[in-house]
């Protein structure tokens, strides 16, 4: 039997973000359909290195600083060797892997994967000559790669703006978080002494400790909550804001109701049992946690942000969608919340539609159609 042709996904590491897990499902969905795949790796570093099965070649770029040359480089390098038919590169905003493509005059097929909603990341540098470049980089590069995957509707909007190519240039595809394994972990026993019988509810909340996710406006929600009923908050992930929402949580006399345990290999047992999952962010790609927390059952509320977690819910059919930044209508969105019974069955119905052999089949069309 003729092997089918190397397919290679290319990501700066795999650090415990939702882009990661994302792309690195898409690598075991190909991988179980025999295709073969190489993950490729700018550094070997990241929560998610010891899911990878061995089905899946592991390409350690070993880049060095400035990385992004070192990447680059180091791409050209593999590109030449290995010569991939198709490369999906995420997280790759200033796109090493159409320049290493160029400089290694490779046959492959480039697939800009839009993990995150382009416009409102640049904002982390308003003003600046970097943030400036980077929209200029997407605005020329992204046009020459043979296709561009978006991770839902509002980051192709998004995208297309940005580039100045019609809508239909680019692609959706939601993520394909919604495992096999999802369920089971769910069902996971958990000793933790907030979920035991007759303890008060937790409000839980996941993702990195950084400014995109605002859990600022979450934590200072919380306190409202906490002054008209009892619950707990617990936050899982780690970051670089932890001091500061650790100082918060000690102005607000919070320290015996908020937890913040960090990374967790396995959220899905805490979010099978919280009462109810809320999503603070400012803006998403996709947002997979808010498709995870239906799998597992469970009420969400979100914030109606840049892009992603309204198409999940259906326009908030399947969850509650509130403003950005709003810590008194979160509040009064989760007190509801709590009052109200959960159809857990609609909600895991609703997660099916990214269930993980649904979206791969979806990838593995826009393979054949490249080649």
């Amino acid at each position: 039997m003729v092997s089918k042709p190397l397919i290679s996904i290319f990501l700066p590491s795999l650090a415990g973000g939702g882009a990661e897990r994302a792309m690195l499902y898409l690598a075991i969905g190909l991988a179980e359909r025999r295709w073969r795949v190489d993950l490729v790796l700018a550094e070997t570093t990241g929560d998610y290195l010891d899911l990878i099965p061995p089905e899946v070649r592991l390409i350690d770029l070993r880049a060095k600083f400035p990385v992004i040359v070192s990447k680059t480089i180091a791409l050209h390098h593999y590109l030449q060797k290995e010569q991939p038919a198709v490369l999906f590169s995420a997280l790759d905003i200033l796109s090493s892997a159409l320049w290493a493509r160029w400089s290694a005059k490779a046959s492959t097929k480039i697939v800009m994967c839009v993990q995150t909603y382009l416009s409102e990341q640049f904002k982390t540098y308003p003003g600046s000559i970097f943030g400036n470049a980077r929209s200029q980089m997407v605005r020329w590069l992204y046009p020459k790669s043979d296709a561009i995957v978006a991770a839902a509707w509002g980051t192709a909007e998004d995208a297309a703006t940005l580039t100045r190519l019609p809508l239909d240039r680019i692609q959706v595809i939601y993520n394909p978080v919604i495992t096999p394994e999802v369920f089971q972990k769910s069902e996971e026993p958990l000793e933790h002494s907030w979920f035991q019988p007759g303890s008060p509810p937790v409000i839980l909340g996941i993702g990195r400790l950084v400014s995109q996710k605002d859990f600022f406006t979450l934590i200072k929600a919380f306190a409202k909550v906490r002054e008209i009923r009892s619950a707990r908050l617990m936050i899982l992930g780690e970051g670089e804001q932890r001091s500061d929402l650790e100082k918060l949580i000690q102005q607000l006399g919070l320290e015996a109701d908020v937890a913040l345990p960090g990374f967790t290999e396995n959220p899905y047992q805490f979010l099978s049992r919280a009462a109810v999952f809320v999503l603070s962010s400012r803006f998403e790609g996709f947002g997979n946690v808010v498709a995870e927390a239906l799998a597992c059952g469970t009420p969400v509320v979100s914030t109606d942000c840049p892009s992603g977690p309204a198409e999940i819910l259906d326009g908030g059919k399947y969850g509650t969608l509130i403003p950005i930044g709003d810590p008194d209508t979160m509040a009064t969105a989760i007190l509801a919340t709590l009052t109200v019974p959960v159809n857990r069955t609609a909600l895991q119905q609703r997660s099916l539609q990214f269930e993980r052999d649904r979206i791969v089949e979806q990838y593995v069309a826009l393979i054949k159609t490249l080649l």
